[in-house]
């Protein structure tokens, strides 16, 4: 779970008392030519590979409508900086590339970034009913063109989010989560959100939430990971932390992700993770946390009920 802000903004611009911390934030994952997509994490919460089918849930805009929106990464512009891209619609059922450009102030694509735990570029596709999460870390032509390749896309509408950090301009340093939403034409079948949760579990883990959080207000959160009944102190660092925590808000999709602040000191993190969330809008929020162990990367989603 990223070093954070509010998820409106991100953790620069957090509150000075969650800062020190790690707040929930509208995050941004860096780029290299490598994915850490998780294929169609589904709403069972029971496997990292588990499909999603639904129909989609209004996202507040149609495609290639998305600077109507604000705030929260549901907007394709920010700050003369905007997120672009030809495809409106995608092929369900199979592997496709999804290519896009970030523009600058200037109009010109955008070809330097800066490194954010690890990677350029962090890119999300997740379902209007926020299933089939995948996180993905695309490669970027000379030109300045990113591809993210998506694994199979079940029919329905899906949002997009590219995250990033400027290298250079007057962006530099700052950093920004962009959207677009795609229609994957097909029948769509509705999958329900589960109930709120505080546990889960994974390809034999266990995961634990704790802590109570309420809207505009930071809180301590701690993740707590098990196996066969035991502590997991076997977490091996994934993108310099030892969990990466994406969360969703029901409804209209909008994104953040923390960072734990748990010092990473080696391939032996765990069982606990400490956070601290700032989360701005009551509701149920769906978390998709990935974690890794001998060499596998694992994807645990579950609700979560904020006040």
């Amino acid at each position: 779970m990223a070093t954070s802000s509010r998820l409106t903004v991100r953790r620069r611009t957090l509150g000075a008392g969650a800062a020190a911390a790690l707040a929930l934030t509208l995050a941004a994952c860096g780029s290299s030519g490598d994915s850490s997509s998780m294929p169609g994490t589904g709403h069972g919460g029971k496997s990292s590979a588990s499909s999603s089918a639904g129909a989609p849930q209004a996202m507040g805009d149609m495609p290639g409508m998305d600077h109507m929106a604000s705030g929260n990464g549901l907007s394709d512009t920010q700050d003369g900086y905007r997120l672009t891209s030809e495809e409106a619609t995608l092929p369900s059922g199979k592997r496709t590339p999804y290519r896009f450009t970030v523009t600058g102030p200037d109009g010109k694509a955008v070809t330097g970034f800066a490194l954010d735990q690890t990677k350029r570029m962090h890119f999300y596709a997740i379902r209007s009913d926020l299933t089939g999460f995948q996180h993905i870390h695309p490669a970027m032509a000379a030109d300045g063109t990113w591809t993210a390749d998506l694994a199979s896309l079940t029919p329905g509408s899906w949002r997009l989010f590219a995250s990033f950090t400027p290298g250079g301009g007057p962006g530099k340093g700052k950093d920004f989560v962009l959207s677009r939403t795609v229609t994957v034409p097909g029948t769509a079948t509705d999958t329900p959100l589960p109930a709120p949760s505080t546990s889960t579990q994974v390809d034999g883990y266990t995961v634990t939430v704790k802590g109570e959080l309420m809207a505009e207000t930071a809180h301590p959160l701690t993740v707590s990971l098990a196996r066969d009944g035991k502590p997991v102190t076997d977490l091996q660092p994934y993108l310099d932390t030892y969990a990466h925590l994406t969360a969703f808000h029901e409804g209209d999709a909008a994104f953040a992700h923390l960072h734990p602040t748990t010092k990473v000191t080696g391939d032996h993190g765990g069982p606990d993770l400490a956070f601290h969330a700032e989360l701005p809008t009551s509701g149920n929020w769906r978390l998709f946390l990935q974690f890794r162990t001998g060499g596998t990367l694992h994807t645990a989603a579950l609700t979560l009920r904020v006040g």
